[in-house]
């Protein structure tokens, strides 16, 4: 009986410790959260980042990324992200050129529910997988959590937890990867990104 007390406590211990820890229990990384500000990032682009209500925020500027200061061949990255109806916002991954980043030179885990072009519309890899049209996934107005996951030529994107997307393509092998906040329709200004928390773990 005193042997399972102490192996419960053992065990409770062991996961506190493990919540409170920026670093994966199988080798991935934290790049952003609560404590951690914009330091793992470089800009690219004017978007105004900041830190704010325990998030990464961009509401304004013509469009910009934080890319991270790594590059990865095969990983899994889950993000934690609000974005409003008109958000116009995106993992960019793999990308060959992280001064110039676009859908020609990168994959694209789309967040843009009201894309003119809805074939490619939230949850979507942009110009490689495409979404049932009319769109079905939706991020507007709530806490999301989006999983990339590249592993060899095998992409694929989930949403709360259901697959969006998945296609095989061996274009892009490697790289950093990028949070975007893009200009809306017709190049208004769109609604806000916020980015919660984001992991990022090798395979």
């Amino acid at each position: 009986m005193q042997h399972s007390f102490f192996r419960r406590a053992t065990l409770v211990a062991l996961a506190a410790g493990l919540a409170g820890c920026a670093i994966w229990p199988f080798g991935g990384t934290t790049l952003i959260d609560a404590d951690k500000g914009l330091d793992n990032w470089n800009r690219v682009g004017d978007a105004n980042w900041r830190v704010q209500d325990g998030a990464i925020v961009a509401d304004a500027g013509k469009g910009g990324f934080l890319v991270s200061k790594q590059s990865y061949k095969d990983f899994v990255i889950t993000a934690e992200f609000w974005a409003a109806t008109d958000t116009n916002s995106g993992i960019f991954f793999r990308l060959s050129d992280p001064a110039r980043i676009n859908p020609d030179n990168s994959y694209e885990a789309n967040i843009w529910d009201i894309r003119p072009d809805p074939t490619f519309a939230t949850g979507a890899i942009v110009n490689f997988a495409a979404v049932p049209n009319p769109p079905v996934y939706k991020a507007g107005g709530r806490w999301n959590t989006m999983e990339v996951r590249a592993e060899g030529d095998l992409l694929t994107v989930k949403l709360n937890g259901v697959q969006t997307a998945q296609v095989r393509n061996a274009k892009h092998a490697s790289g950093p990867f990028a949070l975007q906040y893009g200009p809306g329709v017709q190049g208004a200004t769109g609604g806000p990104i916020k980015w919660r928390k984001v992991q990022i773990r090798p395979l």
